[in-house]
């Protein structure tokens, strides 16, 4: 009985289903005769779209590594008025085959995992050193700040040959959590097929949390120091521009020498560690040569 009963249900819900299947059908058939008549009557087609952003090549292929190092001149720590010499590497990745696209020395380590020829993205990085009160006299009675780490990504557009603007945004983690975001624009001027010249502003935002590791002076440190108690908050924290000479000796070496000015915005420029012991500006000068060689992952 309990069977007859089952079996009873079933049929009527099958033939729903097949109803609304046929349903289905009838109002398919519908649509696509009433898109035939429309493409019939239609006098224009949309046009198709300017390229088709495919999703991120693979791994394996073949790449090139350009590696280096360079001297830079540059204040202590951020915010500092006294300069000093340390070794900073280079580090960048591309496609094989890709153009060679120009480099600022305000690039930090990135991979170009999208590379469109003028526009190129993918994922950045930055080390920052720790920056020790002991080794410092304008950081006595100040806290250590450990050294950070920021990982993000970078968006380069070329709109002609010889201007590239490019946006790096980074968050950290180790010696501060904050969110650091750079801008840049560069004329780049070929004198020679072997010498090229560049220049441009540039802007820095960074988030209070960014900031304040570096700039905050607390209840304990003031008490120390003499200076105020204060709180930075995050919004712009600099402004400038760069002048680079680069010398390419052959596809595989180059040289450079470059100049920075950077000026300290808002809170960053209102700390007491800047105003009584630093300086709102910012001059690094470098030198450095790199090699660049092909390889290939299977």
């Amino acid at each position: 009985m309990k069977h007859a009963i089952d079996a009873a249900l079933r049929c009527p819900a099958r033939r729903a289903h097949r109803t609304l299947f046929a349903a289905t059908l009838a109002a398919l058939s519908l649509t696509a005769t009433g898109f035939d008549r429309a493409s019939a009557q239609t006098a224009f087609t949309l046009p198709a779209p300017p390229f088709e952003l495919s999703l991120l090549p693979p791994a394996s292929g073949n790449w090139t590594v350009m590696i280096g190092a360079e001297g830079r001149y540059k204040p202590d720590f951020d915010g500092a008025k006294h300069s000093m010499f340390s070794p900073i590497p280079i580090f960048s990745i591309r496609r094989a085959g890709s153009a060679d696209q120009f480099r600022s020395p305000r690039d930090n380590a990135s991979i170009a995992l999208i590379d469109f020829g003028n526009l190129r993205a993918g994922p950045a990085a930055k080390f920052v050193p720790s920056r020790k009160a002991g080794s410092y006299a304008a950081l006595n009675g100040l806290g250590d700040v450990k050294a950070a780490y920021e990982l993000g990504g970078f968006i380069e557009y070329f709109p002609v040959d010889w201007f590239r603007v490019r946006n790096e945004t980074r968050g950290g983690f180790g010696g501060h959590q904050g969110v650091v975001s750079d801008f840049s624009a560069d004329f780049i001027v070929p004198v020679t097929r072997a010498i090229t010249v560049s220049a441009g502003p540039r802007f820095t935002w960074e988030s209070a949390k960014a900031v304040s590791p570096y700039f905050n002076v607390d209840t304990v440190q003031a008490m120390a120091t003499g200076l105020p108690v204060f709180t930075a908050n995050g919004g712009a924290h600099s402004a400038g521009a760069g002048l680079q000479v680069k010398y390419q000796i052959n596809p595989q070496w180059e040289v450079h020498s470059y100049i920075e000015y950077d000026r300290l915005l808002g809170d960053a420029a209102k700390s007491p560690i800047v105003t009584a012991r630093g300086s709102v500006n910012q001059t690094t000068v470098g030198i450095g040569a790199s090699y660049a060689f092909d390889f290939k992952i299977r």
